[in-house]
């Protein structure tokens, strides 16, 4: 049980660092094949008591409800329609059996008039309700908008059918640039974590036109394998079971897949992992025994639901999350001023930002939070706002406050 919890924790966002677990679950996934697959018409009526994977699309929105029920801010939650396919696109992103439009959840926060936009992007393994302990507070000075990428949360989820890492990025970023089309949008700020924050800065390289400002929270995607040697990969890879967790690897077998494994134990498996993660093991501000509940239950139903955008990850990262198309290899090319945001504890380091912004040609700036780990936003929200605020200073004051200092505890990079 404890290896099947390692790749859990894996699952959560922390994506790629608890790999060597995974083989602990292989033999639990044959058996879900027993049930209907969450989403389908059998899903939704056969007894949820009765499923092998108790989830669904619409269980999925019922547990983000319940958890942004903890806002004081209202909010509007839709399902935009983005079409069947990208106009013009030679990427078949969106192939599938059928040819149906597809849908990105999102939740809109509206300020005060004439407030600045900020669009808020997840990573692996999450979806936009792991901001729940930050919506309030930015929605104070920006309209802020939260989506499910496409294949992850409430949004569709088509047949992942992408066979290379040109397709998997074009899935992403186009499926986010037809969400901005229908959305009417132009100038906002673009925030992305993790996972969230390599596509955010892969969008920013193709459609500057559209970003003010990017904010990379804890991205992945920075250097390759060959920019950085890693002794302990090179020796675990040489071991059984470095070659049987690389093999999983290649052969996209994903932290999702041990959820939907264990059927009906899965959601105390998720649980054991928000306590520890979210509890013993927190750097920072502890969640509240009712912030813990909603939030392992909505996990649950996103991470169970039917695979899609999460088999992104072979095409995207090598295993050590390491990029197969680095950002570093991009940097001089950058349009956009950039923010990245670390928290201090983060296994993602701050040092890929620090390389990258040798060759930028636009501002740059690197916060590192204190008492924050992968999940900064999480471990300590109220030092993760400052650090927001300080980056989009700008547009929040005008220009009369560009050069105010760091806020106290913010730490310079």
């Amino acid at each position: 049980m404890r290896r099947a919890a390692a790749v859990t924790r894996m699952a959560a966002t922390e994506e790629m660092r608890q790999a060597s677990a995974a083989a602990a679950a292989t033999v639990t996934e044959a058996s879900a094949s027993a049930a209907p697959p969450a989403g389908s018409r059998w899903a939704r009526v056969w007894p949820a008591a009765l499923r092998w994977i108790p989830t669904s699309t619409e269980r999925i929105i019922a547990a983000e409800k319940r958890l942004l029920s903890v806002l004081k801010t209202g909010y509007v939650q839709e399902q935009v329609n983005i079409g069947s396919a990208p106009p013009g696109s030679k990427v078949r992103w969106f192939r599938s059996s059928s040819d149906e439009p597809r849908f990105i959840n999102t939740v809109t926060f509206d300020s005060k008039e004439n407030a600045p936009t900020l669009v808020m992007v997840h990573g692996y393994g999450a979806s936009q309700g792991f901001f729940f302990r930050n919506f309030d507070a930015l929605a104070s000075r920006f309209r802020v908008i939260a989506i499910d990428q496409l294949g992850w949360g409430g949004s569709s989820r088509p047949d992942f059918t992408c066979k290379s890492t040109e397709e998997t990025e074009a899935w992403f970023i186009d499926s986010l640039e037809e969400w901005r089309k229908a959305k009417n949008l132009s100038n906002f700020i673009l925030l992305g974590h993790s996972f969230g924050g390599y596509v955010a800065a892969k969008y920013a390289l193709q459609h500057p036109e559209h970003v003010q400002h990017l904010i990379l929270v804890g991205s992945a995607g920075f250097s390759s394998e060959t920019d950085h040697s890693s002794e302990w990969l090179t020796k675990f890879r040489a071991t059984w079971k470095g070659m049987l967790v690389n093999q999983l690897w290649e052969s996209n077998f994903t932290p999702q897949r041990i959820v939907r494994g264990l059927g009906p134990w899965g959601p105390d498996l998720v649980r054991r992992y928000t306590t520890a993660r979210f509890g013993s093991y927190s750097t920072g501000e502890l969640l509240t025994e009712h912030e813990s509940g909603l939030l392992t239950d909505y996990i649950y139903h996103t991470l169970a639901a039917k695979a899609s955008g999460e088999l992104c990850l072979k095409y995207i990262f090598s295993l050590g999350a390491f990029a197969r198309k680095p950002l570093l290899q991009s940097a001089s090319d950058w349009k956009v001023p950039t923010t990245f945001i670390y928290g201090h504890d983060d296994w993602m380091k701050y040092q890929g930002a620090q390389q990258a912004r040798k060759d930028m040609k636009v501002p740059c700036e690197i916060i590192r939070v204190p008492q924050g780990g992968h999940f900064v936003f999480i471990d300590n929200p109220s030092g993760f706002h400052s650090a927001v605020f300080y980056a989009c200073r700008k547009f929040l004051s005008g220009d009369a406050e560009e050069g105010l200092s760091l806020p106290d505890g913010l730490i310079s990079a």
